[in-house]
């Protein structure tokens, strides 16, 4: 059985997301309240406080983005970074590209540490894994002594040559180091990223360090803050590949929770392609503060380990490809110098919010000019329990009005539609630019304003077909309460098909295998594990490798002739050629456990027909003028239901707004599904 309650918690720039699952009823709750962004615990408090017994709940997941606003606003920790005599100058050379080749005032993005904190230790082994020169422990306890004398340095990142092929030098370096300077943070890379490519092994070792005292120090305040309610034993939290881990274990290893919020909304949309059946999704999650992309292609989430921070410093990680941009309910309106309407991706947030919030704000926001239009009801959001101020929305929309020369409701109108138009880049960036047709998809959208747009971006993007999920404001929290604990392992491991060493490559991939379990089971994970193994290889002298699924436990004679079959085979999929015969390289192993839990039960709605009973109406702005638009219920609907717009369909926590000509049909289990 699953847990008998567990709650998913998703801490936005906005608001906070709750949802709750009670395994004794089979119901589902859901609710959310404005994100405190001074200390986020405190908004997870309050919302906590609206559960009626808080020692029932079993489990809470949750997602937070302190270890994300901690590196895009470069407020980590001060970092020592050591490695091989030679090479201290690799996080400062980056790579030899320029993100732009004509632009002479281009500067390089500076790494998360100063070159005057970086030292040199003698020792190295080969290419080969070859021992070239003894590790001098003299010059590594020297450190220490001028570590601890200078006083400043709060993290060490230790990355030396070739590390992935005999972590030796890294593990005394870290040994050493514990010895002489007791409670200092330190990360290696054998541990962070045991993988071949210096920079990128070095760059994300960097991160993991300069995260580590940040990290630890909110999860210790957390953890206390939990055990004074009576469940910080319970609470997981989200990795950036959609995993739970514990706080502990996500402390050890803070360069995990990089992507650690909007991961749920894609995990929410690959249970929903399980339970629907529809194979091709693309996920639009748009909050009060950004907008995140992502897709499930053939029910599968993509996972990739090529994310920047900045341009040029990158973090390898394991983490679904998420594309994010600044454009929520809360992006301000603003007029350019060459008098263009903009917005965003300045925010509003929380704090003061948008000026219908009556908090203070003044800016005109994308959820202003929505209750402009009146497709939010000022006087239903969040259900009722929080009202808007329409008189503030109109006087903030009237001053972009003046400025552009317009009424009131065009601005309001043109607003919308500048962000639909950003909105309709980051669904292109995971579309059209990896080569997906959108006719080939259906758009899901989520967060308390994707329903609001969802339409529209049917309407400019060419998708068929559009989705508003059960509780799609709380979507992301509620992929918190579908998900697993996950471990993803990856090694380089470097061979070629003439001269493949199964013995190795079968030695590495246990050692793997045995590493991600352990790691399950040291948190306490005691549930089954499913294990997924896989190689990145490619023609030998190509530049870029193809991720095979590898089922097999052992590399024998005749699994490592299916695997050149079936390169072979993917390749021709792939680039639309292949070169039977040709030399094979193998580039890394790779290994994710699943520590697997009982998922939540959706329940199917009751069958009926026809249109469900208008809860009202009211006067709406659509690209031809003002409609009288009937509003509907969403927790009237029953099963085959249908609406045709223009129509309003409102929840607690979100609007989905139905353009003329457009149906929406209610699925068994109260999904609404649109259609052109």
């Amino acid at each position: 059985m699953p847990d008998r309650k567990i709650i998913g918690i998703d801490i936005g720039g906005t608001f906070t997301d709750f949802v709750s699952y009670d395994a004794a009823t089979g119901t589902i709750e859901n609710w959310k309240n404005l994100t405190t962004p001074s200390e986020p615990i405190e908004g997870v408090l309050q919302g906590l406080g609206q559960v009626e017994d808080v020692a029932s709940v079993d489990k809470i997941r949750l997602g937070t983005t302190i270890a994300t606003n901690a590196l895009l606003t470069r407020r980590g920790a001060k970092v020592a970074y050591v490695t091989t005599t030679g090479f201290r100058d690799v996080p400062f050379i980056q790579r030899g590209d320029r993100r732009s080749h004509y632009d002479i005032t281009w500067i390089k993005t500076k790494p998360l540490m100063k070159r005057a904190d970086t030292y040199e230790i003698g020792g190295r082994f080969s290419a080969k894994g070859e021992l070239v020169t003894a590790l001098d422990e003299a010059a590594v306890r020297e450190l220490a002594a001028t570590i601890k004398a200078d006083g400043t340095i709060e993290a060490i990142a230790v990355c030396t040559l070739f590390s992935y092929i005999d972590p030796s030098h890294e593990q005394r370096i870290r040994n050493i180091l514990a010895e002489e300077l007791p409670g200092m943070p330190i990360s290696i890379s054998y541990e962070v990223l045991p993988k071949w490519k210096e920079y990128d092994r070095a760059s994300t070792t960097i991160a993991d360090a300069y995260l580590k005292p940040i990290v630890s120090d909110n999860f210790h305040r957390m953890q206390k803050r939990l055990d004074a309610i009576g469940i910080g034993d319970r609470i997981g939290v989200i990795k950036s590949n959609g995993g739970e881990s514990t706080l502990k274990g996500a402390a050890e290893a803070p360069v995990q929770m990089t992507l650690s919020g909007p991961t749920g909304a894609v995990v929410a949309t690959r249970v929903l392609s399980e339970l629907t059946g529809i194979k091709n999704l693309v996920t639009f999650d748009m909050g009060g503060t950004s907008t995140d992309c992502s897709t499930v292609v053939d029910g599968m989430e993509h996972v990739t380990t090529s994310f920047e921070i900045e341009w040029g410093l990158p973090i390898q990680i394991p983490m679904i490809d998420i594309h994010t941009i600044g454009a929520g309910g809360g992006s301000i309106a603003w007029i350019d110098k060459g008098g263009m309407l903009r917005m965003g991706p300045q925010s509003a947030g929380a704090a003061p919010g948008p000026a219908c919030y009556g908090r203070g704000g003044e800016n005109a926001t994308v959820t202003d000019a929505n209750v402009v239009l009146g497709r939010i009801n000022p006087d239903y959001f969040l259900g009722g329990k929080m009202k808007l101020d329409a008189e503030a929305a109109h006087r903030a929309v009237k001053k972009i009005a003046d400025q552009l020369g317009l009424e009131v409701d065009a601005a309001a109108f043109a607003m919308v539609q500048i962000a639909n138009n950003n909105m309709l880049g980051a669904l292109r960036a995971v579309l059209l630019q990896r080569g997906l047709d959108p006719r080939d998809f259906s758009l899901v959208a989520s967060g308390g304003a994707g329903p609001v747009h969802i339409c529209d971006l049917m309407d400019i993007s060419g998708i068929p077909q559009g989705i508003v999920p059960n509780y799609p404001g709380q979507f992301s929290a509620f992929g918190f309460i579908m998900t697993d604990a996950r471990v993803d392992r990856h090694r380089t491991v470097q061979q070629i098909s003439k001269y493949f060493d199964g013995a190795r490559a079968t030695a590495a991939m246990t050692e793997l295998v045995d590493g991600a379990i352990a790691e399950l089971v040291s948190q306490g994970y005691q549930q089954k594990v499913e294990i997924y193994r896989s190689i990145e290889a490619r023609y030998f002298g190509q530049n870029h490798e193809l991720e095979l699924s590898f089922p097999a436990n052992q590399f024998t004679e005749e699994t490592i002739a299916s695997l050149w079959e079936r390169f072979h085979e993917e390749h021709q999929n792939r680039f639309g050629f292949s070169i039977p015969g040709e030399t094979i390289e193998t580039v890394n192993l790779k290994v994710v456990a699943v520590a697997v839990s009982e998922k939540p039960q959706m329940r199917e709605l009751e069958k009926g027909e026809g249109t469900p009973a208008s809860s009202g109406s009211r006067k709406v702005r659509f690209e031809d003028g003002w409609h009288e638009v009937k509003t509907y219920d969403r927790g009237t609907f029953k099963q085959g239901q249908t609406v045709t717009g223009p129509a309003i369909v409102e929840e607690n926590a979100s609007v989905t707004i139905l353009q003329p000509q457009q149906t929406l049909r209610v699925d068994r289990l109260g999904n609404l599904i649109i259609s052109a």
